[in-house]
């Protein structure tokens, strides 16, 4: 935390956050903005909210598909993390904790779908890391229609294939594959050994690839 400065564009709720040099200082701007939670500064938690937001929220999308249970999913999140923040002693990153927090949620929400029935495919895509809402990609009208039909189906097929999968395997190649964390990381979110993403993500790839087996013949 030595040295990490935190300007007005980075505290100021509802202006975008810059982006930020590394990895570290964005751990270290979040240290400085949980202990101004600890000590009653509320305008800090929201500080929080919006710079994870978007990102936790994509990751909440990918793991139960459905947009309104993402969002409820997403609130409950930073609701928990709100009352738990005292327990919260930097063993590691406050993201990684979100996604700790996330991660058992949407566990639990799985299961309660799984019993209800699963929800019809959600056709909204999950958030961009900048954007307020859902975005869907536009096509190029010059672009082969039958192409971009092939990509929609591609990723449809993606995230079915993903919803298809164990909560441990989704968790395990959504962390690593699409939010980009490192073994590390996921190993300290799910509270597993090292050796044990390696494992679910190799089986996770390994059932997605069978999965889309098919889309990757007709491409070829």
């Amino acid at each position: 935390m030595a040295g990490a400065t935190v300007s007005t564009m980075d505290m100021g709720a509802g202006v975008g956050v810059t982006t930020l040099r590394s990895a570290t200082e964005m751990e270290d701007i979040d240290l400085i903005l949980v202990g101004r939670c600890k000590r009653n500064d509320s305008g800090a938690f929201e500080i929080l909210v919006h710079r994870h937001k978007n990102r936790l929220y994509n990751f909440v999308y990918r793991m139960i598909n459905n947009a309104e249970d993402a969002e409820d999913v997403t609130q409950e999140v930073f609701l928990r993390a709100f009352t738990r923040l005292q327990l919260f002693r930097g063993e590691c990153a406050f993201q990684t904790w979100l996604y700790r927090i996330a991660t058992n949620l949407c566990v639990d929400r799985s299961r309660k779908i799984k019993r209800q029935g699963p929800p019809p495919l959600s056709l909204d895509e999950p958030r961009d890391d900048e954007g307020e809402g859902n975005v869907r990609e536009i096509p190029d009208e010059r672009s082969d229609p039958f192409q971009e039909f092939a990509r929609q189906e591609l990723r449809r097929s993606v995230q079915q294939g993903l919803a298809r999968m164990s909560p441990k395997l989704r968790a395990v190649v959504v962390l690593y594959d699409i939010q980009g964390l490192s073994y590390e990381e996921i190993a300290q979110a799910l509270r597993i050994p090292v050796g044990t993403v390696k494992s679910r993500l190799f089986n996770a790839r390994a059932e997605l690839a069978r999965k889309l087996k098919p889309y990757v013949v007709a491409a070829q």
